[in-house]
């Protein structure tokens, strides 16, 4: 698993590569590569460079497909993204992090750069932050006492008291909403999604160039977002009321 972690950061490595990153010793390192490469985990080109091997992508597609969320959820993010005309994301928690797994993009000439499978520290930007924010309170306290805030965009939050007002006030009126945080000059406005036990299942984000969210906008873009994640929420089976809508 190590080994296939470089992967994560690396489109190819040598075999001298995944040795020097990995520290694992060099014929272990051989033996681990040679079967995961017969196994059809890796593959191997003419220069002697490795790169994943298209099993993941088969794997991955499985993955996609049976995240029952994804079919719920993608009629009514097209909604949204034809209504708004900004990109829609689908983000879940992946340990302490969030990671989009769907995404609907825009004709915009101008867009801001995400994919399927991107994460981020569930500290920084709004699809990140609601998660945490809805997160059962031992498991947030958790998070909150162990996790290092660092700067990744101008606006990241790095004060963890301002972290915690942020997510009190998220709590309260059910979004969350970044500038700069990822990267700058962009914007992120989220929504919690709730399952039928009225558990944080996932959020539901809308994310572009900071210009196209200005303040004489924003309200009516905190409705409907707010709105379509509690149309998800009640599909998925939730029962409770929508947060301040």
């Amino acid at each position: 698993m190590d080994l296939l972690n470089l992967f994560l950061n690396h489109n190819k490595l040598a075999m001298n590569d995944i040795i020097r990153l990995s520290g694992v010793p060099k014929s272990s390192a051989h033996r681990m590569v040679g079967s995961l490469a017969d196994m059809g985990f890796l593959t191997k080109d003419a220069d002697g460079m490795y790169a994943l091997g298209l099993l993941f992508l088969q794997f991955g597609n499985l993955v996609a497909e049976r995240l029952d969320i994804r079919h719920v959820a993608v009629p009514d993010m097209l909604r949204l993204r034809d209504g708004i005309d900004e990109a829609v994301h689908l983000a879940v928690r992946d340990g302490d992090f969030s990671m989009y797994v769907e995404k609907l993009d825009t004709d915009h000439p101008v867009r801001l750069f995400t994919k399927i499978g991107r994460k981020a520290p569930l500290y920084a930007g709004a699809s990140s932050r609601i998660l945490l924010a809805f997160m059962p309170d031992a498991e947030r306290e958790r998070y909150l006492s162990e996790v290092r805030l660092e700067k990744i965009g101008d606006g990241t939050i790095v004060s963890m008291g301002k972290l915690r007002e942020t997510l009190a006030l998220t709590r309260k009126t059910g979004y969350s909403f970044s500038r700069s945080e990822l990267e700058n000059y962009t914007a992120e406005l989220c929504a919690p999604i709730f399952d039928h036990a009225g558990r944080m299942a996932a959020g539901l984000s809308i994310a572009g160039p900071e210009v196209r969210f200005g303040e004489d906008r924003l309200p009516e873009l905190i409705r409907t977002v707010k709105q379509t994640a509690h149309d998800i929420s009640r599909k998925l089976g939730y029962a409770g009321p929508p947060i301040a809508l």
